[in-house]
């Protein structure tokens, strides 16, 4: 067990020194342009590393960069996270293929593969007409993904998750999810409760 412990944290370390250059690069880049333009082309190259070496050097990168990226987070291949504040809590799993915008995923939390979690269901104005729709403001809020919750495979999440929560294979979460509760369905609706 302590030898598992002592390869893994080298890997980590190994991950850091060699995502090193790729943070400054972006650091740089950053100041230049606006971080939520140019953070997910190299989440988006980072995505395609595969195996347990692409883990850990996503892991490396998101250390670096993102506000909160624990230790022991798992991020799979095809995954990309597309907003520079999105904070990775510990134990965290992240299934292959996953779009996550600005987001917090408290300790524990599972993600399937292919769910996307974005930031609300107002991210374009279509009010005007006269304005194509690529131009009106809309509105992006945090999502917030509780400790202990479960994400199933090509669910689309747009509401914050409560702690100790299941969400379906394939629901859509339209509305914030009470703690405890298992929602299934398109939009997803309350069909039981944890514990």
């Amino acid at each position: 067990m302590q030898a598992r412990a002592t390869i893994k944290a080298t890997a980590r370390l190994v991950a850091i020194i060699v995502t090193l250059p790729a943070a400054l690069a972006y650091r740089l880049a950053a100041l230049v342009a606006p971080p939520a333009r140019v953070f997910p082309g190299w989440s988006q190259l980072l995505s395609l590393v595969p195996g347990t070496t692409g883990v850990y050097l996503r892991w490396g990168f998101y250390r670096h960069v993102l506000p909160l990226c624990q230790p022991d987070a798992w991020i799979s291949f095809g995954t990309v996270i597309s907003h520079p504040a999105a904070r990775i809590g510990r134990t965290v799993h992240v299934g292959a293929f996953c779009m996550l915008g600005d987001v917090t995923l408290e300790e524990d939390v599972l993600l399937g593969s292919n769910v996307s979690i974005i930031n609300g269901n107002r991210q374009h104005g279509i009010d005007r007409l006269d304005v194509p729709v690529r131009e009106q403001p809309g509105e992006y809020p945090r999502i917030t993904i509780g400790r202990d919750s479960w994400i199933g495979d090509r669910a689309i999440v747009m509401a914050d998750v409560g702690k100790h929560c299941v969400v379906g294979a394939g629901s859509v979460v339209t509305k914030p999810v009470e703690d405890y509760a298992i929602v299934v369905g398109n939009p997803a609706r309350v069909v039981g409760s944890r514990g």
